[in-house]
């Protein structure tokens, strides 16, 4: 077998392998979080159980990550027909707009500060702690997201993505999205079970 007819089925194989284990980890993710939640919803019984209006910061948030992955969706529509220009805008356009997320996450956690509820300490509470230690959680895979965003801004940039080459950007983009409905998931989570 001659060097290049192994290096392309290497290629094949990690095609068709990549997917299925972004797939596998995901699966595992949202089981933690399955987690989390119910020991949430079991702790609500609990006496010292506190309720407060979610901050208006998480709905700008979730506004910003539900416009992330449209953003997202329309840059890789574009690649696939040959517009790198408009897609790598986009591209852009999205992880401006994670970063918004995460500035709103961050003016949410303070607001609940102020008010009075905190993650640890003394005065913390079950119910604070839960919410807080979730959000936090989700916004330590954000940043991973944002990583994974950058990379394919690089590989973008760099013109490894063209109209049939988009397995990157696909990926990049499924776990994107994934974190964007995980969100979306805690957030009404959150607004509902409180």
């Amino acid at each position: 077998m001659s060097q290049e007819s192994l290096q392309t089925e290497l290629k094949t194989a990690k095609r068709k392998s990549a997917k299925p284990m972004l797939w596998v980890a995901m699966i595992s993710m949202t089981m933690f979080f399955a987690g989390l939640t119910s020991a949430y919803v079991v702790s609500r019984k609990r006496e010292d159980w506190v309720t407060f209006e979610l901050p208006t910061s998480f709905y700008i948030s979730t506004l910003l990550i539900v416009l992330s992955s449209l953003t997202l969706i329309v840059s890789l529509r574009l690649l696939k027909k040959d517009n790198l220009k408009a897609s790598f805008l986009l591209l852009v356009t999205t992880l401006l707009l994670g970063v918004g997320f995460i500035y709103y996450q961050y003016d949410g956690f303070n607001y609940l500060r102020s008010v009075g509820l905190f993650f640890t300490g003394e005065n913390s509470t079950v119910s604070t702690s839960f919410i807080i230690g979730i959000t936090f959680m989700h916004v330590l895979h954000l940043i991973a997201g944002l990583i994974v965003l950058l990379v394919v801004i690089y590989n973008h940039f760099k013109s490894k993505y063209n109209a049939t080459e988009t397995l990157g950007f696909e990926l990049g983009a499924i776990f994107w999205h994934f974190v964007g409905v995980l969100w979306i998931y805690l957030f009404f989570f959150f607004y509902f079970i409180r």
